[in-house]
């Protein structure tokens, strides 16, 4: 039970730890959910153009449904996919199903650079793109990202506020 001096604003902060911002993908990449949708949809309608029957018009409404449920799936998986910043680490919680999620830490002090990039045309029309956190033990390409210039400066002052403070 928290009380109410707690102070915690996600699940496994640490109490000497600050919340900075939270940042997901772009709702574009859940596009496959989209086209799913359509296709399982539009599949369920041809039957009714094919035979004519208000009969068939069930089967259209079972396709919408079954489509919807699909694309909900799709909703539910990058709706809580999201990734936390704090003064001490970057935290993604990837939901890989409806019950089941994983959750990785990524110390600010293992980060070495940070850069992004947009992909073309339709990534500057619709304002996403992909940041790359280069670290000691590996890298971490996050893509489809909402407003990568705005994420990018604000890692970039997460990490120069790490940095100053283990300076002192």
């Amino acid at each position: 039970m928290k009380n109410k001096t707690d102070k915690r604003i996600f699940s496994g902060q640490r109490e000497d730890e600050e919340f900075l911002f939270v940042f997901r993908r772009h709702i574009i990449s859940m596009r496959k959910g989209f086209y799913l949708f359509l296709g399982i949809f539009a599949l369920s309608c041809l039957p009714t153009f094919i035979f004519m029957k208000f009969e068939m018009l069930y089967v259209a409404l079972g396709g919408f449904i079954f489509g919807l449920v699909a694309f909900l799936y799709h909703f539910i998986l990058w709706y809580f996919s999201i990734f936390i910043v704090s003064n001490q680490r970057i935290r993604q919680i990837s939901q890989s199903g409806i019950f089941s999620h994983r959750e990785m830490d990524l110390p600010l002090s293992k980060i070495q650079s940070i850069n992004y990039e947009i992909p073309g045309m339709f990534g500057e029309l619709f304002h996403f793109g992909t940041i790359n956190i280069f670290t000691i033990v590996g890298d971490l390409e996050i893509k489809n990202v909402d407003k990568p210039s705005y994420v990018y400066n604000r890692l970039q002052d997460a990490m120069m506020s790490f940095s100053n403070k283990g300076d002192e």
